[in-house]
């Protein structure tokens, strides 16, 4: 057995032995560096240090060496220096290479043309094998022209490989980012320079040309067609002499049209027609002046011309059978130009003497187009729903953020604490309610009602707040023109309906007689006499069997005593003194009485530490005995 492995072995198990001697495996390096350029050399040992056995001679070499005689004549050949070495970038610098070619390009969207030829210039850089693609600029051609490819290395196939100058010939194609090149010849310089390559040049070609750039190198081809009409002497004749029309275009029909005003020039030495739009401040419009430039206008055209699209229709004598003339142009008629009717409704005082002149039309009166103003649309309400004032829910259908009703505040601060207050009985078939009493309070400054009942003991109802402040609505009023209950409808017998229910007027204060009497226009007279009647009854003397029976009575005995217990507190207090002064000050009308709030106010300015329980019992006892 040896250590080292025997070349030829197969390499199966038992066959192949490892040398444990061997510290390094690393690969021979393969290359190397030589005056600044990279360059491959061939390794001579493997991996290891192992010699590589195809870099040494064979046995039929060493042989042929062995038995070859040496030269003893001119001794050995001395060899030559080699040349020294030349960057590329050195060598070959500023030195490019120049072809003549061009590609075709489709051209879908024109009918002039279906295809276009490009003329460019490819340059190829010997320094570094890049190449770039040229196209001359050509001035007003409309086209993105000059550097189409920018220099760099191109492909020629998918391998990767790149173009080569030995790549590069006339009379050749090729193909580069999906576009073919047709070379057709190239400079001198890059003839003598391929020719000295040894590569032999194809026979140069002619470049091919642009059909429609020549053809429009073409002069234009003029027709020239004898008339009998003299145009010298119409312009002569009617030169500056120029129709003006006022007319309109009505669109409203369509979506977001409208009626839009133009002036028509009719010029007579042409018999051309020009459109003018008519701008108005703050229309909106860009300023454009002229709808339709100054032409010749088409009135009937041939069959032929009219299924053709207008778009592409160059219109000429052969497509047109008639033309628009001046005595088209009449106030008071339409007429159609190009697909949009026009109305004519004035002229200028010119234009009504060439036609009274022409053609005997003395008459051309203006036509009102004026639109009128359609009347305004009477805002119907929705119908009241029962919430709240009929006043107070219109209001959501005036602005989108509800507002409050207008209020008349003169009103307001004239009756500013005015109550009118009033005695009332239920009517109504129950016989528990025949005897339910009822105080409605009448505020002069809101026009509002207010009905209190006064609580009863061992009544079985419960009195307090019957209905808060409000505006009462008559039952005969309807519902979009509602009428509340004013002062005038509250008098002795007068029937109230609030909400269903009815109420008689039983009794009113001494102030209610003092405000009809001050404001007695407002109130019938029948219903001024019913209440000073009462009021004169309810002060006449009572007879000594009623007076008897009324001490008898057990509520003015209990009225009594809450007044006693009412005076035993305030016996002591301190504000006694101007207690008076301060009633009299608040009682304006000198009638010896203040309503319930204002006696609140003033026992309250004054400290006074009254029972407001035993207040409210003695109004409801007053209330009860009355």
């Amino acid at each position: 057995m040896v250590s080292n492995p025997v070349h030829g072995l197969p390499l199966l198990p038992g066959t192949s032995f490892k040398d444990f001697t061997k510290t390094a495996f690393h690969r021979s390096q393969t290359l190397g560096y030589r005056n600044g350029y990279a360059i491959v050399r061939r390794p001579t040992v493997g991996i290891g240090g192992d010699r590589l056995q195809f870099n040494q001679l064979s046995q039929a070499e060493l042989d042929e060496l062995a038995n070859k005689a040496p030269v003893l004549t001119y001794g050995q050949p001395k060899q030559a220096p080699p040349a020294d070495f030349i960057p590329a970038h050195v060598a070959f610098d500023k030195k490019v290479l120049k072809f003549d070619a061009y590609f075709q390009e489709d051209v879908p969207m024109s009918t002039e043309e279906h295809y276009r030829i490009r003329q460019v210039n490819i340059y190829y850089y010997l320094e570094d094998d890049s190449m770039s693609v040229i196209e001359p600029v050509v001035e007003n051609s409309g086209i993105p022209q000059g550097k189409l490819i920018k220099r760099q290395r191109l492909a020629k196939n998918d391998r990767g490989d790149h173009y080569h100058w030995k790549d590069l010939n006339r009379g050749i194609n090729i193909t580069i980012y999906g576009k073919t090149f047709r070379i057709v010849d190239c400079d001198r310089f890059t003839q003598v320079f391929l020719e000295s390559q040894g590569i032999e040049l194809n026979p140069p070609e002619k470049m091919a040309l642009d059909p429609y750039t020549e053809l429009r190198k073409q002069p234009l081809r003029k027709y020239v067609t004898p008339s009998d009409f003299d145009q010298l002497k119409q312009f002569l004749t009617f030169d500056k002499q120029v129709l003006r029309f006022y007319a309109i275009w009505d669109d409203t029909d369509s979506m977001y049209g409208e009626c839009r005003t133009y002036v028509i020039h009719y010029y007579l030495m042409d018999d051309t027609v020009e459109i003018r739009e008519v701008h108005e401040r703050n229309d909106g419009r860009d300023p454009f002046p002229l709808l339709m430039n100054r032409q010749r206008m088409p009135k009937v055209l041939v069959e032929n011309a009219k299924n053709f699209p207008q778009c592409v229709l160059e219109i000429s004598d052969q497509e047109v059978l008639e033309w628009f003339t001046a005595k088209d142009f009449i106030v008071g008629k339409s007429l159609t130009i190009l697909g949009r009717t026009f109305f004519i409704y004035d002229c200028d005082p010119f234009t009504r003497r060439y036609y009274k002149e022409k053609f005997g039309i003395a008459d051309l009166p203006r036509i009102d187009v004026s639109k009128q103003e359609p009347p305004p649309v009477k805002q119907e309400l929705p119908p009241y729903n029962g919430y709240g004032l009929v006043e107070d829910s219109a209001q959501n259908c005036f602005a989108l953020i509800p507002k409050a009703p207008k209020k008349d505040i003169i009103k307001m601060l004239v009756n500013d604490n005015k109550v009118l207050r009033y005695l009332a009985a239920l009517e109504s078939p129950i016989p528990e309610d025949k005897d339910r009493r009822f105080v409605f309070s009448y505020f002069l400054a809101t026009d509002m009602i207010s009905i209190f009942e006064p609580p009863v003991r061992n009544s079985g109802i419960i009195g307090g707040k019957y209905l808060g402040r409000t505006k009462v609505v008559k039952p005969y009023s309807t519902v979009d023109n509602p009428i509340y209950y004013g002062p005038s409808d509250f008098f002795i017998g007068a029937v109230i309906e609030v909400f269903g229910h009815r109420f008689i007027i039983l009794d009113t204060d001494e102030y209610v007689l003092k405000y009809m009497e001050s404001n007695a226009a407002q109130y019938s007279p029948e219903a001024l006499a019913s209440i000073q009647n009462h009021v004169q009854k309810r002060e006449a003397p009572a007879p000594e069997s009623e007076s008897k029976q009324t001490e008898k009575d057990p509520g003015v005995q209990e009225l009594e005593a809450l007044i006693d217990t009412i005076q035993k507190q305030l016996k002591d207090h301190s504000c006694k003194e101007n207690m008076h002064e301060a009633f009299q000050i608040y009682d304006k009308e000198a009638s010896g009485y203040v309503d319930r709030e204002m006696f609140f106010k003033i026992c309250e300015s004054l400290n006074v530490p009254i029972d407001d329980s035993l207040v409210k019992e003695v109004s409801w006892n007053v209330v009860s005995l009355s």
